[in-house]
C-alpha cells in the first residue's frame, strides 16, 4: 500500500512538472510570439469605457452603426476588422495595441509617458508627410503636416494625429498603403517644424494637387495659398 501511494506520489509530482512546463511554454509563446494580440486590450465579449472610446471613434469614421453602448459585440468587432483592413493593420477584430494607437487611444501599457506619445505623433506625421509630399518643396512638406495639425484643433475632425491620419478617405496613401513607407530624414524635420508651431498653410484644413483633383467640390473651398502642386485650402 505504500508502494501505490509512492507511485501515486511520483505521478501526481509528473504531472505538476508536466503542467509548469507547458504553462512556462503558453507564457514564452504569447508574449514572444504572439504580439499585438499579447497586449489586446479590447475584444469580442469586453464592455468598459476603452469600448465606448473604439465604438465613439469607429462611428465617427463611418466605420461603425451601431450603439454607443461599451459592449464590444458583432457590430464592433465588424468595424474594427474594416477598420484594420483599410488602414494596413492585421485583420483579427482586436483592439490591441497597434490598433488602439492607429485610433488615437492610448494607455498605460501602449503609451507610458507624453513623450512616448509626441514620438508616435511625429512617426506617423512623418510617415504621412513622406506619402504623400515627398518631391515637394520642403515648405510644402511642412504645410501638409501642418494641415494634420489644423484638423486636430478643428471640431469638424478627430482630436488625434493618428485619428485624423487614419480617418476614412481623408488621405490617399492610407488607402493604397504608402503610409507605411519609411519616411526620410526630410520628412522628419517637416513634420517636427510643423509639431513645434511652424505652419505655412496659414491654417489650411484641406489641400489638393489641381492637376489630378477629380473631385468639384474641393475646388469650392477657399484658396489660401500655392506651394508646390499643393493648393492649401480653409
Amino acid at each position: 500500500m505504500f508502494k501505490k501511494a509512492k507511485n501515486r506520489l511520483v505521478k501526481d509530482k509528473k504531472m505538476f512538472i508536466i503542467l509548469f512546463i507547458l504553462s512556462l511554454i503558453f507564457i514564452v509563446y504569447n508574449v514572444f510570439f504572439r504580439g499585438d494580440e499579447t497586449l489586446a486590450l479590447s475584444k469580442y465579449g469586453s464592455r468598459g469605457s476603452e469600448v465606448t472610446q473604439i465604438q465613439t471613434k469607429l462611428k465617427r469614421w463611418g466605420y461603425y452603426t451601431g450603439s454607443i453602448d461599451g459592449i464590444y459585440g458583432s457590430q464592433t468587432l465588424a468595424a474594427v476588422k474594416y477598420f484594420q483592413r483599410k488602414n494596413g493593420l492585421t485583420v483579427d477584430g482586436i483592439a490591441g495595441t497597434k490598433t488602439l494607437q492607429a485610433m488615437g487611444i492610448y494607455t498605460s501599457s501602449s503609451s507610458s509617458s507624453s513623450s512616448a506619445n509626441n514620438s508616435s505623433n511625429l512617426n506617423l506625421l512623418a510617415r504621412l508627410v513622406y506619402g504623400e509630399a515627398r518631391g515637394e518643396p520642403y515648405t510644402g512638406q511642412v504645410a501638409v503636416a501642418a494641415v494634420v495639425l489644423n484638423r486636430v484643433k478643428s471640431s469638424s475632425f478627430p482630436n488625434t494625429v493618428s485619428g485624423v491620419i487614419y480617418q476614412a478617405g481623408a488621405f490617399s496613401v492610407v488607402n493604397d498603403g504608402q503610409i507605411n513607407l519609411t519616411p526620410n530624414q526630410t520628412a522628419y524635420n517637416a513634420a517636427r517644424d510643423a509639431l513645434n508651431g511652424w505652419d505655412p498653410s496659414y491654417g489650411s484644413i484641406y489641400y489638393f494637387n489641381p492637376n489630378t483633383a477629380t473631385s468639384s467640390w474641393i475646388w469650392s473651398r477657399p484658396h489660401v495659398i500655392t506651394i508646390g502642386n499643393h493648393r492649401f485650402c480653409k
